[in-house]
């Protein structure tokens, strides 16, 4: 199963190890496939980067070099008009419909307001864990 996860649940997952971290353990344990275009993961660099200068005890780089190298690339699909309130945001839209993601992993309110965009669910990182515990993913 694919599955795009926002910048924000990424960057939350390096600085504070709570349920963002859970959702990226169960993709090392290799539960789900990460989807990604090259937009994305320079979106990620980025801001753990800038996050990095203020929050100086976690180093994104190691986390950013393995996503480089395990996420399954994709080209966006175009969404002919903009779907969410921001468009920044329409770049996991674009990402999840390209790739055939079932679900969106987001901590952003627009984007959790979409419901199911293109018959794909966009979940908490909360919701998302107890999603994959109901599939018995462990």
């Amino acid at each position: 199963m694919k599955v795009v996860i926002d910048t924000n649940v990424f960057v939350s997952a390096i600085y504070w190890p709570k349920e963002e971290r859970r959702c990226f353990a169960l993709f090392a344990k290799r539960k789900f496939q990460l989807a990604a275009t090259a937009e994305i993961l320079e979106e990620y660099a980025e801001v753990a980067r800038r996050m990095h200068a203020k929050y100086a005890w976690a180093d994104p780089e190691p986390w950013i070099n393995w996503l480089s190298l395990k996420a399954g690339l994709c080209e966006s699909s175009p969404l002919g008009k903009q779907r969410s309130h921001d468009s920044t945001d329409d770049i996991f839209l674009g990402c999840a419909l390209a790739s055939g993601a079932a679900v969106i992993v987001s901590k952003d309110k627009d984007l959790l307001g979409l419901g199911k965009p293109f018959g794909v669910e966009v979940l908490t990182p909360r919701q998302f864990l107890g999603w994959a515990k109901c599939e018995g993913w462990r």
